[in-house]
């Protein structure tokens, strides 16, 4: 029963994957290492393919260092408008896309079917149930009461935990939290 159980929970999970996907509540936010092009429309010589530094900026055309870590695109095509039309431009159309994400990875350890690092997804947030789906699920022996999640929060580590039951039993979809890179997700073992 139980395991019929875990199976039951597991695909439910895999099944919502898709629509979660295609609704991702949070915009992709700019992180250093991105790679993104810049165009500014009937202004070839502003086009700029260029990588994130690791403190947060680019280098561009007219303005120099810019600062674009924690900028969605949309946000950030809007402040390099106004900055450009500020002091060099009349009206300036510009689009930035995302060549490359940041790698950003979450590890999945103890009683799931397959543990590992598992590469988050560059343009939406990873939940834990989504990690917890992408390591093929709970084994029959997982502890899902005590799942923890450990991170690294201002240079301290943190432990959250997290009772899987109140998410797939309860429907407290606000327990599902979102995952950060390099967070570590630990299913202990059950003795019962």
């Amino acid at each position: 029963m139980r395991i019929a159980i875990l199976v039951l929970i597991s695909a439910v999970i895999i099944l919502s994957l898709p629509c979660y996907a295609a609704t991702g509540d949070a915009e992709y936010k700019l992180q250093p290492s991105d790679v993104i092009t810049i165009t500014v429309h009937n202004q070839p010589d502003l086009t700029t393919k260029t990588r994130v530094s690791i403190d947060g900026y680019i280098s561009f055309p007219l303005l120099g260092k810019v600062k674009v870590e924690g900028f969605a695109v949309r946000e950030l095509e809007q402040e390099l408008k106004r900055l450009l039309e500020k002091d060099y431009l009349v009206t300036a159309e510009v689009i930035v896309f995302i060549d490359e994400y940041h790698p950003r990875q979450v590890s999945v350890i103890g009683e799931v079917q397959k543990p590992g690092k598992y590469d988050m997804p560059g343009e939406r947030d990873l939940t834990l149930m989504q990690a917890i789906a992408m390591a093929g699920g709970f084994t029959k022996n997982a502890y899902i009461n005590k799942t923890k999640v450990m991170r690294i929060e201002n240079g301290k580590e943190k432990t959250i935990f997290v009772n899987v039951k109140d998410i797939t039993e309860k429907g407290e979809k606000d327990k599902d939290i979102v995952l950060r890179p390099e967070d570590i997700v630990f299913i202990p073992e059950s003795f019962f």
